[in-house]
C-alpha cells in the first residue's frame, strides 16, 4: 500500500472519531450532570463494570478517577457472577459500560448491580437496551459508525466511552476542589511526582563554596576553581553578601592590568538570586531559566545553606 493511501486512511479514521466526539459533546445534558452528582454524593466508592473492550476502557476510567480524588474500583462482568459481586457495598455507585447494553454477561448482572448498590449509571450506545432500562441514569455513547473499515471493531465507540470517562473525572475534580497539591499525593514517583513534590534541599550540591569579602584575588580564584560549579558565595557571619562566578573573574582579568589589591567585595555581584531549601525544586528551575543562570544559592531562614545546579535538576527530570 502506498504511503499516500495509508495517510489518507489514518486521517479518515481520525475524522470519524472527531465527528463522533463532537456529536457526544452536543448530547451532554442533565443526565450527565445527574451522574456526576450521584458519584460525588455517594458515601462509598464508584464501581466500574465492563466486559470486552469496554472492560479496558473501564480500567482506564478507574485509573484516572483514583488518581484525581474519586475512589474507584473495576469489576469484570465475567468474574462478578462468580463471587466478585461482594466488592459492591450498598453505599457504592455502579457505572456499567456496554456499547450494546445487551451483552449476556451484562444483562445477567443487572438485577444484582441494581440491588446491591445505591445507584446504577449506564454508559451505553443503545438507549433501548436492558442496561438503559435498569439504570437510574443513562449516559448516551451512541456512535453513527466505527472508524474500523468493516464498521465492526470497537473504535469510535471506545473513544467516546473513554472521553466521557475523562469528562466525568474533570467535573468531579472541580466539585471536590482537587488541586495540583492533591494530585501530587497520588503521583509521588517518576518525573511527574518529582515536579510536584520534590524540594530544593533534595538536590543541593555536596560542595558549599564560600569566602569572606576581604580575601585577596588569589583566594577568590582558588575558591571558584575548586568548586565544580564555577562559583563561590561571599558571606559574612553566614549572611550572603554576593556571588562571584568564573565569568566575573574573566571579565575582571580582561579589564584590570593590576589585580594585586583586588578583594572579593570588589568583583562580587550583589543581591544574587536565591531560594529557600524547603521550596519546590521546580520553582528553583523556573528562577534559573528566567534569569539564564546555571546555579542558584540555597538559603535556610535567609542564611547561606548551599548551591543548586541546573544540570542536576535536569538530570533528575525537573522542568
Amino acid at each position: 500500500m502506498e504511503s499516500r493511501k495509508i495517510i489518507s486512511l489514518a486521517k479518515d479514521s481520525l475524522q470519524i472519531e472527531i465527528d463522533e466526539l463532537q456529536s457526544l459533546k452536543n448530547r451532554i445534558d442533565e443526565n450527565f450532570a445527574g451522574a456526576v452528582r450521584l458519584i460525588n454524593g455517594a458515601s462509598g466508592k464508584l464501581i466500574v463494570v465492563g466486559i470486552g473492550k469496554s472492560a479496558h476502557v473501564g480500567n482506564k476510567i478507574v485509573a484516572t478517577l483514583n488518581s484525581t480524588g474519586t475512589p474507584s474500583q473495576f469489576l469484570h462482568a465475567a468474574e462478578a457472577i462468580h463471587g466478585d459481586l461482594g466488592v459492591i457495598q450498598h453505599q457504592d455507585v455502579v457505572l456499567c459500560i456496554s456499547n450494546s447494553g445487551n451483552s449476556p454477561e451484562i444483562v445477567n448482572l443487572l438485577p444484582y448491580l441494581k440491588e446491591y448498590s445505591s445507584a446504577l449509571i449506564g454508559m451505553t450506545g443503545n438507549k433501548s437496551s436492558k442496561l438503559a432500562e435498569f439504570s437510574d441514569v443513562v449516559l448516551d455513547t451512541f456512535v453513527e459508525k466505527e472508524a474500523c473499515p468493516n464498521k465492526l471493531a470497537p473504535t469510535s465507540s471506545t473513544t467516546v466511552q473513554m472521553a466521557l470517562g475523562d469528562a466525568l473525572a474533570v467535573c468531579l475534580m472541580e466539585l471536590n476542589g482537587f488541586k495540583d497539591r492533591d494530585f501530587a499525593k497520588f503521583h509521588p514517583g517518576g518525573n511527574l511526582g518529582k515536579n510536584l513534590t520534590a524540594k530544593v534541599e533534595q538536590f543541593i550540591s555536596s560542595q558549599k563554596p564560600e569566602i569572606s569579602e576581604n580575601v585577596n584575588i588569589r583566594e577568590v580564584i582558588i575558591s571558584v576553581s575548586s568548586s565544580k560549579h564555577g562559583v563561590t558565595v561571599v558571606t559574612k557571619e553566614n549572611q550572603i553578601l554576593g556571588i562571584i562566578t568564573d565569568g566575573d573573574l574573566r571579565r575582571m582579568l580582561m579589564n584590570k592590568e593590576d589585580i594585586s589589591g583586588i578583594t572579593a567585595k570588589d568583583i562580587m555581584s550583589q543581591n544574587p538570586k536565591s531560594i529557600e531549601k524547603n521550596q519546590l525544586a521546580k520553582e528553583a528551575m523556573n528562577i534559573l531559566k528566567q534569569n539564564n543562570i546555571g546555579q542558584l544559592i540555597v538559603t535556610e531562614n535567609g542564611n547561606y545553606y548551599g548551591i543548586i545546579d541546573i544540570h542536576r535538576l535536569l538530570d533528575e527530570g525537573i522542568n
